[in-house]
């Protein structure tokens, strides 16, 4: 699937797809962002993927055409790196349900949430030595 168009959605947060067959899809910013193909969320290996969290409320602030074959967007996070093929694209689009569903699995057994950290929260990682 080749986009023939591709509309960001800034207040809403979704990015919308047209396709030349009328076929339309929506995709929010955050599954996006917890399914970008960037080696920050995926890892440099199977195994090594990142869970995203507190990502419930991050949108988009700017889509950059790639070639003839992909968009990076910049989030309203930072994070800028992952370059979504139409490849991708189509594959979240049209397994939003079964993304999501894993996600949340993902998140429950992390005991993590969906939910931004308040601003003034810091976090530190302490991993006891043996």
């Amino acid at each position: 699937m080749t986009p023939t168009t591709i509309k960001l959605h800034k207040k809403s947060k979704v990015l919308g797809l047209g396709c030349a067959d009328g076929t339309t899809y929506q995709l929010e910013a955050e599954l996006l962002r917890v399914y970008s193909p960037s080696a920050e969320v995926r890892g440099h290996g199977v195994g090594q993927e990142i869970l995203q969290v507190g990502k419930r409320h991050v949108g988009i602030s700017a889509i950059e055409a790639v070639g003839n074959y992909a968009i990076r967007p910049t989030f309203d996070d930072g994070h800028n790196s992952g370059i979504f093929s139409w490849e991708t694209l189509f594959d979240l689009a049209t397994n939003q349900a079964a993304r999501w569903a894993d996600y949340a699995a993902r998140i429950d057994a992390a005991g993590a949430s969906r939910e931004p950290l308040p601003a003034d929260t810091q976090v530190i990682k302490f991993i006891p030595s043996p």
